[in-house]
């Protein structure tokens, strides 16, 4: 394999990464509600709860302050490198436009990953983690 490979190759190995912070993300607080409906002890585990709670705490704080999430420039400078093309803006709102052929302004990922972080702390007011 020559370089422009392993550059695209460590570009998917990190866009990977990528899809599975977000599954973390996401599905991590689906899994809380159903886990107090089937009383799954382990969605009340302190560390995962507080891994969950740090993980878009970050994603809210870099797109309040506009950031693009450091994972997207990786990404995006090992694809350059390679020579492949690269996408502009940030990895959630090129995904999103790409799936649902819809384009909006950046506030309204702010508004979502805020709104979405309100949920998360509530979870932790309805499904109480345990104490470390």
């Amino acid at each position: 394999m020559d370089a422009s490979g392993l550059f695209l190759l460590a570009a998917d190995v990190v866009l990977l990464l990528h899809v599975l912070f977000v599954a973390f993300v996401v599905i991590g607080l689906l899994l809380v509600f159903v886990g107090r409906f089937r009383a799954w002890s382990w969605v009340r585990n302190p560390r995962f709860r507080l891994a969950h709670l740090a993980a878009i705490g970050v994603v809210v704080v870099q797109s309040w302050l506009g950031l693009v999430c450091p994972l997207t420039h990786i990404e995006m400078a090992l694809r350059s490198r390679a020579g492949d093309s690269v996408y502009s803006g940030t990895f959630m709102q090129y995904w999103l436009e790409s799936i649902l052929y819809y384009h909006v302004p950046p506030w309204v990922f702010v508004v979502c990953y805020t709104a979405f972080a309100a949920v998360v702390v509530a979870s932790w007011f309805w499904v109480r983690p345990r104490r470390f």
